[in-house]
């Protein structure tokens, strides 16, 4: 029986610290990349640099935290927008906005998630994993109100997504959001 027993759960608190940690790390992230010294993170977050090695002994396992973390509020979201309406059209397109968000805000994650580091080994398969079936739910929904046209391929469409996305932030001039919402107004049906 003991060899059965689940990890224990975090207490609220420590889950409320640890996501601000996160938080503070994901907003590191975006406006100095992944490279981002530690010290800086501890001080959005209010935190000593000890405190973000106890529960993330390396910069990888932090990194990797912060991915999945972000997957998981992307992936959560699918549902609680399609619920909330107004149409299921809207909800996908919201939806996409936080996909362009958690794409554009990724500045060095690529690059990182191309190393040796055997940390980053799944986040792809994850990525795929969380977000695709949201996507595919999505996609359906307004597909089955008669909004878009059926059949879009929700990883195809994700990708034409990420696609777009790839020259957010290098070219002044480019607007990834714009190019996405012009994509996603292309989905609807005339």
């Amino acid at each position: 029986m003991a060899g059965s027993q689940a990890a224990p759960k975090k207490r609220a608190d420590a889950r409320r610290n640890e996501k601000a940690l996160l938080d503070a790390a994901a907003a590191a992230f975006v406006a100095s990349g992944v490279d981002v010294p530690v010290r800086e993170i501890a001080a959005r977050a209010g935190v000593g640099v000890g405190t973000i090695y106890r529960h993330f002994p390396t910069r990888a396992d932090l990194i990797v935290a912060v991915y999945r973390h972000q997957v998981e509020a992307c992936a959560a979201a699918g549902p609680e927008l399609l619920e909330a309406g107004p149409t299921p059209y809207d909800a996908l397109a919201n939806w996409i906005n936080l996909f362009v968000d958690f794409l554009v805000t990724k500045h060095g994650l690529a690059e990182a998630m191309q190393s040796e580091d055997a940390s980053f080994q799944s986040l792809h398969a994850y990525f795929i994993d969380r977000l695709v079936p949201v996507c595919a739910r999505l996609l359906e929904a307004a597909a089955d109100a008669g909004q878009i046209e059926p059949g879009m391929d929700a990883l195809s469409f994700m990708r034409g997504v990420g696609n777009l996305c790839i020259g957010a932030g290098k070219e002044g001039a480019y607007d990834a959001r714009r190019m996405v919402a012009l994509l996603i107004t292309g989905l609807r049906v005339r």
